[in-house]
C-alpha cells in the first residue's frame, strides 16, 4: 500500500519507509543470523579434537576438517564444502565434551 503524499517527507524518505516495511521479515532473520555467527566465532574448537571420529559426518567433510584443523565454528563454517548439517554434528560433538 503505497503511503499517502506528506509534503513533508522526500521521496527518499519515503522509499525508506516502504523498503522498511516491505523487508521487516528478512532484516530480522538477518540480524538473527548475524548474532549466530558472531556466536560461533567465539566457539573454539579444542585442538586435539579428532574430526575422524564425529559421528554423522561425511568423510569428505572429515578430512577437510582435519586438514584444516579450524580455531572456531565459524572458521569451520568458512570451509568450502562444509554444510550447515555438518557444523550442526559438530557443535553436538563439543557440547558433550568429546574431543577424541
Amino acid at each position: 500500500m503505497p503511503i499517502t503524499k506528506n509534503p513533508e517527507l522526500t521521496r527518499k524518505e519515503i522509499d525508506e519507509i516502504e523498503a522498511g516495511a516491505k523487508y521487516e521479515g528478512y532484516i530480522k532473520r538477518q540480524t538473527k543470523e548475524i548474532e549466530k555467527l558472531k556466536k560461533q566465532e567465539n566457539t573454539t574448537i579444542p585442538p586435539n579434537t579428532s574430526y575422524l571420529k564425529i559421528v554423522g559426518l561425511p568423510n569428505e567433510v572429515r578430512q577437510k576438517l582435519e586438514e584444516t584443523k579450524p580455531k572456531s565454528i565459524a572458521r569451520a563454517a568458512r570451509i568450502p564444502g562444509i554444510t550447515p548439517a555438518a557444523i550442526s554434528l559438530l557443535m553436538v560433538h563439543l557440547k558433550r565434551g568429546a574431543t577424541g
